[in-house]
């Protein structure tokens, strides 16, 4: 299949996905969530949609566990919204980029202050 197909249909996964979760997901365990980015599969059977959390330890857990519970329905919504002979099945996974690059940005200023003194 066309890498640019699969790149739209990435893309369209994400943007609705992340219009589920804002609007429709009424779960109250589900805190602040950002979708960052799908990787599909090169025949669309299967999509990764990866999540960044924000909050403690035990809000993101419940936002994970709504998450998961969710599922489903954001595959079902997926399915009505896209026009595919199969929905691509959908599985969460945990984005920590953010805080890796936060980590790395304060080490940096770390680094930095030792160096000055």
């Amino acid at each position: 299949m066309g890498q640019l197909r699969v790149e739209k249909v990435q893309e369209f996964i994400k943007q609705e996905i992340s219009k589920i979760i804002l609007s429709e997901l009424k779960d109250p365990r589900i805190g602040f969530v950002t979708v960052t980015r799908v990787e599909a599969t090169g025949d669309l059977r299967s999509a990764k949609v990866y999540v960044s959390l924000m909050g403690n330890d035990d809000q993101k857990a419940e936002t994970w566990a709504g998450l998961t519970k969710a599922l489903g329905y954001m595959r079902a919504e997926i399915g009505k919204r896209i026009r595919m002979r199969c929905t691509p099945e959908l599985s969460l996974h945990l984005d920590e980029t953010l805080e890796y690059s936060a980590r790395i940005q304060e080490l940096i200023l770390k680094i930095k202050q030792e160096e000055g003194n």
